[in-house]
C-alpha cells in the first residue's frame, strides 16, 4: 500500500525531527491505513517520523478528505485546540523540493509556469515520485510546453 502521491512526496522530504523537538514540537503522520501497512511502507521508505493509524473519520473530521492535509494542534491545560489547517496546495510549504525548485531558473518545469521556448514542462504534480521510484518510472517531459 502506498499513501496518496501528495502525502508520500511530503513524507519523503521530512527533515530530522531533532530540530522540531528542540522547540518542544512534535510531527506525526496520521493515516487510516492498518498499522501493519504503515509499518511496512515506513520501513521501505526509511522514514523515521512517527506515523500512526487513526479512526477512519479523522480526515473528514479535520476537513482533509482523501488528499494531503496538515493540521497544527496545541494542548493547554489538558484541552487540545487546532490552531492551523490547510489542504491541497497549502501543504506545499512542507516540501523542501518545491522551495528549492521555485528559486531556480527552470522552476518546477510545470505547464503553469512561463518558461522560455524549449524548456521541458509537464503537467502539475505528474512528475512526483517516491525517492525509490524515479529509476523505475522516469519522468516524461516534452519541450513544446504542451506536456
Amino acid at each position: 500500500t502506498t499513501p496518496c502521491p501528495g502525502c508520500g512526496f511530503i513524507g519523503d522530504q521530512i527533515p530530522h525531527l531533532a530540530h522540531l523537538r528542540a522547540r518542544d514540537t512534535a510531527l506525526v503522520f496520521v493515516s487510516d491505513a492498518p498499522v501493519a501497512e504503515i509499518a511496512a511502507f515506513r520501513q521501505r521508505m526509511g522514514w523515521k517520523m512517527p506515523w500512526v493509524q487513526t479512526a477512519a473519520s479523522f480526515n473528514d473530521d479535520m476537513g482533509v478528505g482523501r488528499g494531503p492535509g496538515f493540521n497544527v494542534f496545541i494542548q493547554e491545560q489538558g484541552v487540545t485546540y487546532r490552531s492551523y489547517t490547510t489542504t491541497a496546495r497549502g501543504t506545499e510549504t512542507l516540501g523542501t523540493v518545491f522551495a528549492l525548485l521555485d528559486i531556480t531558473p527552470m522552476g518546477r518545469q510545470e505547464r503553469w509556469q512561463q518558461a522560455p521556448a524549449g524548456t521541458p514542462q509537464s503537467a502539475p504534480y505528474q512528475w512526483w515520485r517516491l525517492h525509490d521510484e524515479y529509476a523505475a518510472a522516469p519522468v516524461a517531459a516534452c519541450c513544446d510546453g504542451s506536456g
